[in-house]
């Protein structure tokens, strides 16, 4: 008897302890947008009402086996049937489904309502990114996972893992506090799914296909999801991080994003430099091209992907190159980037490409050559 208190004394220590306690979480987290704190608290109630059917019926049962067993003399009733109790247990739950029916219709009706918004944004999926478009303010850009997945995965070398490991990105969705946004989701592959739990929005991003939600967020503050529908080999690196900022502090970084692209704009017109392109490219790369071609450049041939490293694409025709990452190849998993990279940036990836892993072919591409490529 000692050791077992012992042991269960030594269980309440643990459980007690406020590491563990924080990390033993079974209860849903309230959100911050009116639908998702509505679900939230229909969970709670419909879950304390559980709870009491609970108590009733298993109390019951607890007190008829204790108090009415055969050892004591107990005999079992007979009849036929009680009308009484049958009205009332086919009343009794319709109540109690009613109850639950009418606030969970409530917030269904709230979620789906995307009216009245303040503001529209383009969501489309593409394997394994996202691309974000304000349709208010001519402003797009795609969403990559920042953490660099040669580094974390494809060399397994170290690399920090904080807390937001594999949950940051290179461009994140900021939207204005007090607003109403409206997003628009599909895709330009196969089947995505837009999920951020504190906003209480999960929708799938459909090829051909658009579904709306929207969220409303009082307080500034930085959210995180990720894809929720299984879309193929990078489906885990698809984080989803959104900033909600002040009106004032939203209305300086459309500004940001205006002059950058403006910025963008008079790149694609100068002459870079080998150096410059190389540089620049080596970010693309690592970016857009590295999940299938490997930060060495050596492909993964099991997999279908070809090595750019010495192979036949990055170091023959450098027109027949810039075709092919333009317009992608038909039937296999290279991508068309024609649409998704900007002429700079394509300029950059295809010279690097050329030049990196000890090809050398000495070729430049400037954003002139892909323009006139298109």
């Amino acid at each position: 008897m000692s050791a077992i208190i012992r042991y269960a004394g030594c269980l309440c220590l643990m459980l007690a302890s406020s590491p563990l306690f924080a990390a033993y979480q079974l209860d849903m987290s309230p959100g911050v947008t009116s639908f998702s704190q509505g679900a939230y608290e229909i969970h709670q109630y419909v879950m304390w009402i559980c709870v009491a059917i609970g108590v009733v019926v298993f109390g019951a049962m607890a007190y008829s086996i204790i108090f009415h067993r055969k050892s004591k003399g107990a005999v079992a009733a007979k009849f036929d049937d009680n009308v009484t109790v049958e009205i009332l247990w086919t009343i009794i739950p319709i109540f109690i489904l009613v109850s639950m029916a009418i606030p969970a219709t409530n917030v269904l009706l709230e979620m789906e309502d995307t009216s009245k918004s303040d503001m529209s944004i383009k969501v489309t999926g593409y394997q394994w990114k996202w691309h974000y478009e304000y349709l208010d303010e001519d402003i797009s850009f795609f969403s990559n996972i920042s953490t660099p997945e040669a580094a974390s995965l494809a060399t397994n070398a170290s690399v920090p893992k904080d807390e937001n490991y594999l949950m940051e990105v290179d461009n994140r969705v900021v939207i204005p506090a007090n607003k109403k946004v409206r997003f628009l989701f599909t895709s330009n592959d196969v089947i995505h799914a837009w999920w951020i739990p504190a906003f209480g929005v999960k929708k799938d991003a459909l090829p051909g296909f658009i579904n709306e939600a929207w969220a409303r967020v009082a307080e500034p503050g930085v959210y995180r999801g990720k894809c929720a529908e299984l879309c193929g080999m990078n489906h885990g690196f698809m984080p989803i991080v959104v900033e909600v900022k002040s009106e004032a502090d939203y209305a300086a970084w459309v500004g940001e994003q205006k002059a950058a692209k403006s910025a963008l704009a008079a790149s694609a017109t100068k002459t870079w430099t080998m150096a410059e392109l190389m540089k620049h490219g080596e970010k693309v790369y690592t970016t857009n091209c590295v999940a299938c071609h490997q930060v060495s450049g050596e492909g993964i041939p099991a997999a279908g992907f070809p090595a750019l490293k010495g192979g036949a694409i990055a170091t023959g025709d450098a027109a027949k190159h810039i075709d092919i990452v333009l317009k992608g190849s038909p039937g296999t998993a290279m991508q068309a980037f024609g649409a998704q990279l900007n002429d700079a940036d394509l300029a950059a990836l295809i010279t690097y490409e050329r030049n990196a892993w000890g090809n050398n072919t000495g070729d430049t591409v400037q954003p002139s050559d892909i323009k006139s490529a298109r």
